[in-house]
């Protein structure tokens, strides 16, 4: 695009520098930050997953091996941070939910507790089956 002949009569926007780290200094756009973040470690979770779907379908020995690495402290460390951050971004996300999602009955729009609560309970019931199952149930 060239500049036509008012180009130069156009004002310029200031625009403030801004540093990198601008999110730091108010602990609600760290919070809002730190969810962002939170999308790494779930894909490792995904990624974790597909490799071990994977060494499950190549047979014993290369699950035997995929279970031995994840035993690995480096991989008890990294699991255990984006364990963390799952949990956070969980927790987030339930208490963003009456915001995403309006839910009216009779006419009446319901109260936030009423739509985070069935997260939670779900979460709960999710999570005791898995460990009822993994731990021998």
């Amino acid at each position: 695009m060239s500049n036509g002949a008012g180009a130069e009569l156009r004002p310029r926007t200031y625009r403030a520098p801004m540093p990198a780290s601008w999110w730091l200094g108010t602990s609600n756009y760290l919070k809002f930050m730190l969810r962002e973040l939170t999308c790494i470690f779930v894909a490792y979770f995904v990624i974790i997953t597909i490799l071990q779907i994977r060494a499950v379908a190549q047979g014993a020995e290369a699950y035997a091996e995929f279970q031995a690495w994840l035993a690995s402290p480096v991989m008890l460390a990294l699991s255990a941070v984006a364990l963390l951050f799952v949990v956070y971004h969980t927790i987030t996300w339930f208490n963003v939910t009456p915001r995403a999602i309006v839910v009216r009955v009779g006419g009446k729009r319901l109260s936030d507790a009423a739509i985070i609560a069935p997260n939670y309970i779900a979460w709960a019931a999710v999570s005791g089956l898995v460990a009822w199952l993994v731990l021998g149930g």
